[in-house]
């Protein structure tokens, strides 16, 4: 974040209680009995110190105990509900609901979730589901690979990726990838690239538990449309990002590079938090054929126990023919997100080529 930009309000504000109100409000005019009093406490408990998901879930327990109904009327209520939240993130609490109080009515349940998904993800509720009856949940998902609606369609893959963010863990799905595979195989062409950008992300998530399984098989795919050959190639980024070379031969990347770096340099040498880095590379081929270069650069991230934790970004891929030149500069803020923090040090910077680190450089980041 720049320093003349404005910060932004924490996730968790999302569900502050200006919005829960509203929520009370939208709810009570489809239900009469709805208690709007009890809905406001049980929402706002405790409210400063929950983060986003709890804040999520508190708000599905509240709707519950506010409706007081059983749930195969809730699940009306709830569609009815959905519209009228103006907010996908917010509707995500409809789904939780259903995770929550539906475990009981799986058919019902499963078609709820199908409806409530195009309002906000039903991603993280369908994983109770699976967490509970696998095969049962998980083949209401293949056939959902079908459907009409995209936002269906990407519930399927996202909601069985094994290692979905903000989400617990699909261990069966880690331990065996052909499980949940045919779900990603399926939708790698499809129309939306809302879908395929999942996918994608779910084929990288097997991509780190079983790098050769997932190789052989996207190996075999034809990927004949421009829009298979992206699936291909996001799903592959963190395989790429290691130089895996059977990964880089996918994307076309040929092999070593015979490049010479004439520069790499990274300023300011120190720098404060918040401050920008500017990173330029120049490098020219010395090879005698054309080439395909993937380039990234690496930072090596100063922990608080002095270690470092290197993480790639994505440069750029070019095609490089004999003697040519290739020259970029690029900037990056250094602050700090809820995933990272940083701390004081050298940090090493390399800048990489098909996946091998040809150069290096750094700078001081400064209390």
């Amino acid at each position: 974040m720049d320093d003349d930009r404005p910060a932004y309000p924490a996730l968790k504000e999302i569900f502050d209680r200006a919005r829960l109100a509203s929520i009370a409000d939208a709810a009570a005019e489809i239900a009469p009995g709805f208690d709007r009093g009890r809905f406001m406490a049980m929402a706002t408990k405790d409210h400063d110190d929950l983060g986003i998901m709890q804040r999520m879930r508190q708000t599905a327990v509240a709707l519950e105990a506010a409706l007081a109904t059983p749930f195969p009327k809730a699940a009306g209520l709830l569609r009815e509900l959905a519209p009228r939240l103006h907010h996908g993130f917010v509707a995500i609490s409809l789904c939780e609901y259903v995770a929550l109080y539906g475990r009981d009515h799986f058919d019902l349940s499963m078609q709820a979730l199908h409806d409530l998904t195009r309002f906000g993800s039903a991603e993280f509720a369908v994983r109770h589901f699976l967490a509970a009856d696998f095969e049962r949940t998980l083949a209401v998902m293949r056939g959902w690979t079908g459907d009409p609606d995209e936002h269906v369609r990407r519930l399927s893959s996202e909601g069985s990726r094994p290692r979905l963010p903000w989400s617990f863990r699909l261990e069966r799905a880690i331990a065996d990838p052909s499980l949940t595979f045919p779900i990603p195989e399926a939708l790698r062409g499809d129309p939306s690239p809302y879908v395929r950008k999942s996918a994608a992300n779910h084929l990288n998530d097997i991509a780190k538990d079983h790098p050769d399984w997932l190789l052989d098989r996207l190996t075999d795919w034809s990927a004949k449309t421009a829009e298979e050959r992206w699936v291909v190639r996001h799903a592959l980024r963190t395989l790429v990002k290691k130089g895996d070379a059977r990964a880089l031969g996918l994307i076309g990347a040929t092999g070593a590079a015979e490049v010479r770096i004439e520069a790499f340099s990274v300023t300011p040498a120190r720098l404060k938090l918040g401050e920008r880095l500017t990173i330029h590379a120049r490098l020219v081929s010395t090879g005698a054929e054309r080439q395909r270069l993937v380039i990234d650069y690496a930072i090596h991230y100063v922990k608080k126990s002095g270690a470092t934790s290197r993480k790639v970004f994505k440069l750029r891929e070019v095609d490089l023919d004999p003697g040519a030149a290739w020259e970029v500069s690029t900037r990056q803020t250094v602050r700090d997100f809820t995933t990272r923090s940083h701390n004081a040090g050298f940090h090493r910077v390399e800048l990489m080529v098909n996946g091998a680190a040809l150069a290096e450089s750094g700078f001081d980041l400064i209390a």
